[in-house]
């Protein structure tokens, strides 16, 4: 399904409206393969490059507070309650969660792996949504608007215009992103041990 939504977005033949809402749920499912077709789509100019960082954000945005709300309903259930209020490492969680809750949830943003589950978690820990709405609103700003103008200025370029293997550029744009990811990943955790 993934696949098929990247190709529909990748042909850009669709209008503003379809393309806007379609990198919307593209971020849904995979937020940097989201980034780089937005950038793609700006820089062959399918869509405004206004219009397609505003897609990615408000995916991006919109799909951390879904899990935000996820961790929120976790709450409720019985079982997750009682298991998280008996085991000590839980809670332990918890309150590193809660000290300096935005520079927790503004470096999780970055760190790949973390998101999910520390959204989730923000949303079970009652992080106070004002907190994690900033922290969420702010990293994110900055993480897509790097992104996507990096790939928007590499797809504006003449030379890779006039290439007949411009569409090189979103896959090739996915696995940097994603080394990048790793190395960040492991110096990150290796800090902590």
């Amino acid at each position: 399904m993934i696949a098929e939504l990247q190709a529909f977005l990748a042909e850009g033949q669709s209008s503003n409206i379809l393309l806007f809402f379609g990198i919307i749920l593209l971020s849904y499912f995979l937020e940097d393969l989201a980034i780089v077709t937005a950038g793609t789509l700006a820089a062959q100019g399918s869509i405004m490059p206004t219009t397609a960082l505003l897609a990615v954000f408000v995916g991006i945005a919109t799909g951390d507070f879904l899990l935000y709300c996820l961790g929120r309903y976790g709450r409720k259930v019985r079982f997750l309650r009682y298991k998280a209020l008996t085991n000590p490492s839980f809670k332990k969680l918890r309150a590193r969660f809660h000290h300096n809750a935005f520079l927790n949830l503004f470096i999780i943003r970055f760190i790949p792996g973390l998101r999910s589950v520390g959204f989730t978690l923000s949303g079970f820990f009652s992080i106070p949504l004002f907190v994690f709405f900033c922290a969420v609103v702010s990293a994110t700003a900055i993480w897509t608007a790097a992104i996507f103008y990096v790939i928007y200025y590499l797809g504006s370029q003449v030379w890779l215009q006039t290439t007949q293997y411009q569409w090189v550029l979103i896959p090739v744009a996915v696995a940097v992103f994603f080394i990048v990811n790793r190395l960040i990943n492991k110096s990150f955790t290796k800090g902590l041990s």
